[in-house]
């Protein structure tokens, strides 16, 4: 079953993968179970070509579709950025968590948040806490369903997974304090555990959080499949090239393959 833990400890496991602190920061994920998915090798149609996957060696990776980033009253919205961007990638991402869900595909919800100390921001001169601060890290504040809230902060209304893409029991989180997913979290470990070599990326922002997990999931040797409608980048929306398309190109070209929610759940439901 899925577990979400706080555990304040340094250097322990317990429980295989259900809880362990690294480098200061604590980790939210599953058990350690070996996969149950049947192996099956699928074509999808993709950028730069088409690429086949092992479904018992590929997991679902949704990155930051959290209250913070998609929903009204979050720090987006707070800040005036316009959610629809996000919102759009919500319903792809769905069904593409639906048909991963049904495939027996594992997968790992990666949340941006911070605890409530904020140590895990980083050195008072460094870019990450200046940056954070600027967009009101920590700031207490009243969430749409009434209870008291938080800013980007571990556990609570503003840091979970928008209604719609809410994990289920066998699915993984892991909370991570940097745009990476790999920085200082049991990501890369987690994914070694289950023999995992594909990984089929979803969440916002694009040229940000996901950009960043993609390019490290490359240097260790992950072979990423970006899902472009699953994906959205507020930052450029406007200008002639967005950077939401920069990013896919360079992931394109560079960094992994590039494809949709559509391409993706055709090769699952192929015969």
């Amino acid at each position: 079953m899925r577990r979400e833990t706080n555990l304040h400890r340094r250097g322990f496991v317990l429980n295989g993968l259900a809880a362990i602190s690294l480098f200061g920061t604590d980790i939210l994920a599953g058990d350690d179970k070996p996969s149950a998915t049947k192996s099956r090798i699928v074509s999808i149609d993709a950028k730069p070509e088409p690429i086949a996957i092992d479904t018992a060696k590929t997991a679902v990776i949704v990155v930051d579709m959290q209250n913070d980033f998609g929903s009204k009253g979050g720090m987006f919205d707070r800040m005036g950025i316009d959610l629809s961007i996000i919102q759009r990638a919500v319903g792809p991402t769905a069904k593409v968590l639906a048909a991963a869900r049904k495939t027996g595909i594992r997968i790992i919800y990666l949340k941006m948040g911070f605890r409530p100390d904020l140590s895990d921001l980083g050195a008072s001169d460094s870019p990450n806490r200046a940056g954070h601060l600027r967009a009101g890290v920590g700031e207490p504040v009243r969430a749409p369903d009434g209870t008291e809230s938080r800013i980007l902060i571990r556990d609570t209304w503003n840091t979970e997974i928008v209604p719609e893409l809410k994990p289920q029991a066998d699915d993984v989180i892991i909370y991570k304090h940097r745009y990476s997913g790999f920085y200082e979290t049991e990501l890369d470990a987690t994914l070694k555990k289950k023999g995992t070599r594909y990984l089929i990326v979803t969440g916002c922002t694009t040229s940000v959080c996901v950009e960043s997990t993609v390019r490290d999931a490359m240097f260790r040797d992950y072979s990423c499949v970006v899902l472009a409608d699953c994906t959205g980048e507020p930052v450029g929306n406007g200008l002639p090239r967005s950077n939401h398309e920069a990013s896919l190109l360079v992931i394109q070209t560079r960094l992994g393959w590039v494809s949709s929610s559509e391409e993706l759940i055709t090769a699952l439901e192929a015969q």
